[in-house]
């Protein structure tokens, strides 16, 4: 009887723990359960409510998960990834609308900022040699014409109607004019053996930018808003005009002060585009001593790193502010207007002027940064030597007590051998 009641019991028992074991089960399953319909939303949903709208039967969001027109991500896979950063997204429809533009007979304008310096007098030698390009000038943009820092080069070989040209800039641009993706990938290859300071092939194709342009005639640019350029010096009569992010040129033999006019303007936007870069790494480099700083632990640097870090910082404000034109436009435009309201046009659209402010707002507070935990680290390593100071006099008060101790000591045992000591005097 015994027997059966706790066999009942054990049971009954048993019996609750697997209802309870149950319901936990089903519990965390219907909490996993909105993650899962959150994923299958993207690709299930969609086409679903999209058959609702046209009309169509419930079955054709069913056959759409069944033909595979978009597979399912993993459960574990966050949201995020089937989303770009909004750069990308701006640099892939910025590409589409270009392809669009190709298609309606526009050309491609592409610059690349790959070093900090070209050797430009080797590069023009080497160019002689290679026999593939023609140099057309090789001339200074400054007043004094110290430096000749624009190298302007042609293709000898033609693959179609329209000339491929290139500039090189002295301060590491290049921009290339018709040229497709292979005969860029060949030239930026051959640039490595004249380069100083070379950047990452990440950072040199992300920041990268590609403009349509196109030949116009020109009476074209009469309508449009009437450029005319008169330029002495150069023997240049020729037009161009910028609108709606789209270059226009006449075509004719001495068109290049436009051309060199726009690739200027491209070249500054991607070396900005560069120091942007180098500001957000040297940024995201100084983010843990922030945090150093706001829970109060101690500064995980060095004093000699953190000097080496404000001397990256303070080259970088020499280069925007001191070392290029950004600030304001170049001499070369001083006594050519037309040339002059081309680029500050130019450098409107890509915003120049106000990505340069915000790059030095943003510098100003790392400087502040630096300077703080500059003074952080130096007040630490104070009073590290003032410890050390009183160490060592503590240390040397300790061998003066022992000194002190040890003549009593000796004092004494002298005393304790002759008590009576008799003088020569006394005797």
């Amino acid at each position: 009887m015994i027997y059966r009641r706790c066999a009942a019991e054990a049971t009954l028992l048993w019996n609750a723990m697997t209802k309870v074991h149950t319901y936990k089960l089903l519990n965390s399953a219907s909490l996993s359960r909105p993650r899962i319909y959150r994923h299958m939303a993207s690709s299930i949903t969609a086409p679903g409510d999209a058959a609702d709208v046209s009309g169509a039967p419930a079955k054709t969001a069913r056959s759409g998960i069944a033909g595979g027109v978009k597979t399912l991500p993993q459960v574990d896979e966050p949201l995020e990834t089937g989303l770009s950063p909004s750069r990308s997204r701006a640099l892939r429809k910025k590409r589409l609308a270009i392809d669009e533009l190709s298609a309606l007979g526009f050309l491609k304008t592409r610059g690349y900022t790959t070093a900090d310096e070209y050797n430009l007098e080797e590069l023009h030698e080497a160019l002689k040699q290679q026999n593939l390009y023609e140099t057309k000038r090789f001339f200074s943009t400054d007043n004094l014409g110290v430096e000749q820092n624009v190298l302007y080069v042609t293709a000898k070989y033609q693959t179609g109607s329209r000339p491929r040209e290139i500039f090189f800039f002295r301060e590491g641009s290049v921009v290339f004019w018709n040229c497709n993706d292979i005969e860029t990938n060949n030239v930026l290859s051959f640039l490595r053996n004249f380069e100083r300071e070379s950047y990452v092939s990440t950072l040199v194709h992300g920041e990268s930018e590609v403009m349509p342009y196109t030949y116009i005639a020109s009476t074209a640019v009469d309508v449009e808003g009437d450029l005319v350029a008169e330029c002495s010096d150069m023997n240049v009569a020729s037009r161009a005009f910028f609108q709606n992010g789209k270059f226009y040129v006449t075509q004719d033999s001495d068109n290049f002060l436009y051309k060199y006019t726009f690739s200027n303007a491209i070249a500054q936007s991607i070396k900005l585009g560069i120091w942007e870069a180098t500001l957000d790494r040297y940024i995201d480099s100084m983010e843990y001593l922030t945090e150093d700083l706001k829970r109060g632990r101690r500064l995980r640097i060095s004093r000699a790193s953190m000097l080496r870090k404000t001397g990256e910082l303070f080259a970088l404000r020499h280069s925007i502010n001191l070392s290029s034109d950004l600030l304001d436009a170049p001499d070369f435009y001083w006594d050519r207007e037309e040339l002059e309201g081309l680029y500050l046009q130019v450098c409107s659209y890509f915003s120049i002027t106000r990505r340069t402010k915000v790059m030095n707002e943003k510098i100003n507070h790392c400087v502040e940064l630096a300077e703080l935990v500059s003074h952080n680290l130096n007040d630490a390593h104070h009073i590290r030597l003032e410890w050390m100071i009183i160490i060592l006099i503590m240390v040397e008060v300790g061998f003066e007590i022992l000194h002190f101790v040890e003549g009593a000591l000796h004092q004494g045992k002298t005393m304790h051998a002759n008590p009576y000591p008799i003088s020569e005097h006394s005797a």
